[in-house]
């Protein structure tokens, strides 16, 4: 069932419920208030509590090495498709990873990373032969207003990589990852595909389309980590234990990778 715009917006804001940055800001306001109020012997233990909590969350979180763990076991869970027959395929099924819409300073709308990257993976799948169809999911998920559909956008960067148009067909109603498979089960229909996204992001794409009766073979790309943790340990500097925002971010993504398997099963949509 199509989520209506209000549902859409609360899905958005409770997603930040669950950001690491949120809990370590939840633990420091805590710890802010009990320092502003009277002191007193209870209050003072709830205080240095709550600041060893604050900062052993924020090191953990922050930490590539704690990042590396938790993308090795969502990027080893489907390893890359191997090479594949001409034709093998009813299509090659590109994710949407976000799109940043123009404006007064950025000219034109450009994809993110993610998305710019899938898309030239799923590209070249195509040039090679994998698949007759190149179908790119992904449609306006703006929570205020109106903006761009991501297929529109990743349409244009993949006929800009050699992908002729009448081999690109457009989901553009999806706004998020199960909405990407049930409508690209009423393009398709019960389809052979290969599915293009990000390599943590595999795990539940993976399931999603699964569930609504496709035959998947998932071609991960755009990996963040190398090796599993326990094949890297000789490789490993002080740098891979000292925080920074950039493993952050990428602990962030990881979780919210791992609270939406658990939303999905839990759902029942997996």
């Amino acid at each position: 069932m199509e989520m209506s715009a209000f549902s859409f917006g609360f899905y958005k804001l409770v997603k930040y419920a669950l950001y690491p940055l949120t809990w370590v800001i939840f633990l420091l306001g805590l710890t802010t208030l009990l320092a502003l109020l009277p002191a007193s012997p209870r209050r003072m233990r709830w205080l240095r509590l709550l600041a060893v909590l604050s900062f052993c969350l924020l090191v953990i979180v922050a930490s590539p090495i704690f990042t590396d763990l938790l993308f090795g076991l969502l990027e080893s869970w489907h390893a890359p498709a191997p090479p594949s027959q001409p034709g093998s395929y009813d299509a090659i099924v590109v994710l949407a990873g976000g799109v940043l819409p123009a404006g007064s300073i950025r000219p034109t709308d450009e994809l993110t990373d993610y998305s710019r990257y899938r898309t030239a993976c799923g590209a070249d799948l195509l040039v090679q032969g994998w698949a007759p169809r190149l179908l790119l999911s992904g449609g306006d998920a703006t929570i205020v207003g109106r903006g761009p559909k991501e297929a529109e956008v990743m349409k244009r960067w993949a006929m800009r990589l050699g992908v002729p148009e009448p081999a690109i067909v457009l989901e553009d109603r999806s706004r998020t990852t199960y909405e990407n498979a049930v409508e690209t089960k009423r393009v398709l229909g019960p389809a052979s595909i290969v599915l293009v996204s990000s390599a943590s992001h595999m795990p539940r794409a993976v399931a999603l389309f699964e569930k609504q009766g496709f035959r998947v073979t998932p071609s991960p790309c755009g990996f963040y980590t190398r090796s599993p943790l326990s094949e890297e340990w000789d490789n490993m500097t002080v740098f891979d234990f000292i925080p920074n925002a950039h493993a952050l971010d990428h602990t962030t993504q990881g979780l919210m990778e791992v609270a939406g398997l658990a939303v999905y099963w839990v759902l029942g949509k997996i």
